[in-house]
């Protein structure tokens, strides 16, 4: 085990953690948003309940959000210290904004919102959660930007052997941060309201007449229409990818040979040592290439067409890609199976309550295996055709002080993943009827 790997080993671990509570909040602060507008606008005791139930466990995620995230931005000047100092002057920009401004605005407003009640008036309580909103959703902005870069350079000049910021309305209309923003925090509603459904379902399966029917109710609808927007932006993000990551898209789909008019095999198994696929069964003809780019007569580059030391680990971002979008399209099934029981008056069959409550996790795993499939699929650069993850880690470290930090890490993520969990299980199970 040599240094970069514990060092890149260390962030992985320290990234996934994090981003277990970043798309949670993003997508349920959204849904309790909503549901204080409906208590606002009919002033129905059921969703005032409901507001602060899911309100609480709002705020356990976002509180351990917040220390972890603090944490993970160490490691830049630890561990990642060439990188930092080859791209930070553009690297810093989006994520000053983000501290100084997005975050600003969603901690002063989150401050008002938990010691407002009945201190404030209703309209400016309920104006103070939407700005909590809207400030998550401008911090995954800033921080898409700052990721947009590293798979998409633009805006930039190298002088004095750095990289340095020469147009910032580049940088800000870089095409490929838009939609991964797009797609990412769509993704985080689907997050949001899947978690809503599960709870909701596991308070309907104890009663099945309980006020949690609304929440799962208005959930449902919410992860159906968020479901298809992250389908269609990820249509688009592929597009994004084939264009300006070749090597991540031959990856992601496991392409060895260059061709026009790709076909698509539905069931693949990729031979990544012998630079091949062991198994190619039931084709769509040309469909990869509409994938790539609308154009069923398009070229899809092959990996063999980069050398081996330009190429992405192939089997982890295919299978990474391959699960993650058969998860998406089982979210838009039971999304909208949900919205039509729902419709229909029908939640009460265990067997589907008990599907959605087990479905939790699901989503979460979705995004995890998206954020392999973006930064597994873009190595081997840490910013791509700028700076290779090799020469991006600090240059004094040594082993034994890596080692050290992600064992550190290692135990206090572990003590806080056991606290979150707890204390997130303990408040979904109580009852608010």
């Amino acid at each position: 085990m040599d240094l970069l790997f514990l060092s890149r080993l260390q962030f992985a671990m320290t990234a996934a953690f994090h981003f277990l509570f970043v798309p949670m909040t993003l997508g349920v602060v959204v849904l309790v948003a909503i549901m204080q507008t409906f208590w606002y606008k009919t002033g129905e005791e059921k969703w005032l309940k409901l507001v602060k139930f899911f309100g609480k466990l709002f705020l356990i995620n976002f509180a351990i959000g917040v220390v972890t995230g603090i944490s993970l931005e160490f490691q830049f000047g630890m561990n990642w210290a060439e990188y930092s100092k080859y791209v930070g002057d553009i690297f810093g920009v989006p994520l000053a904004i983000e501290a100084t401004v997005a975050f600003f605005l969603e901690s002063v407003f989150l401050g008002l919102w938990i010691f407002g009640w009945n201190r404030v008036s209703k309209k400016i309580h309920l104006i103070s959660i939407w700005m909590v909103a809207l400030g998550s959703n401008l911090s995954a902005l800033w921080i898409l930007f700052a990721n947009g870069f590293m798979q998409r350079p633009v805006g930039y000049m190298i002088a004095n052997g750095r990289v340095e910021l020469v147009n910032f309305t580049e940088f800000l209309l870089n095409q490929y941060g838009w939609v991964k923003f797009f797609h990412t925090v769509f993704a985080a509603y689907v997050v949001g309201a899947f978690f809503v459904m599960g709870v909701s379902a596991y308070h309907l399966l104890k009663n099945k007449e309980s006020i949690f029917r609304s929440s799962f109710k208005l959930a449902a609808y919410f992860g159906a229409l968020s479901s298809i927007l992250v389908f269609l932006f990820g249509d688009f993000h592929a597009k994004d990818i084939s264009k300006f990551q070749p090597t991540k898209f031959a990856a992601m789909e496991s392409v060895w040979e260059t061709k026009k008019g790709a076909d698509y095999p539905l069931i693949l198994i990729p031979d990544e040592k012998n630079e091949k696929n062991a198994v190619e069964a039931i084709k769509i003809p040309k469909f990869l290439s509409i994938l790539a780019a609308y154009d069923p007569n398009y070229e899809v580059k092959g990996l063999r067409d980069f050398p081996k030391e330009d190429r992405p680990p192939v089997l982890i971002t295919f299978l990474s890609f391959r699960v993650m979008v058969v998860l998406g399209f089982l979210f838009i099934a039971l999304s909208f199976l949900s919205v039509y029981l729902s419709y229909k008056n029908k939640l009460d069959n265990n067997l589907f309550l008990k599907a959605m409550l087990y479905s939790i996790p699901l989503p979460y795993i979705a995004m995890q295996l998206g954020w392999i499939v973006a930064e597994v699929g873009r190595q081997p650069w840490a910013v791509y055709g700028l700076l290779r993850t090799r020469d991006a880690v600090s240059q004094n470290l040594n082993l034994n002080q890596v080692m050290f930090s992600f064992f550190g890490y290692g135990l206090v993520y572990t003590f806080l993943g056991i606290l979150g969990f707890y204390l997130m299980v303990k408040n979904a199970k109580k009852s608010i009827d």
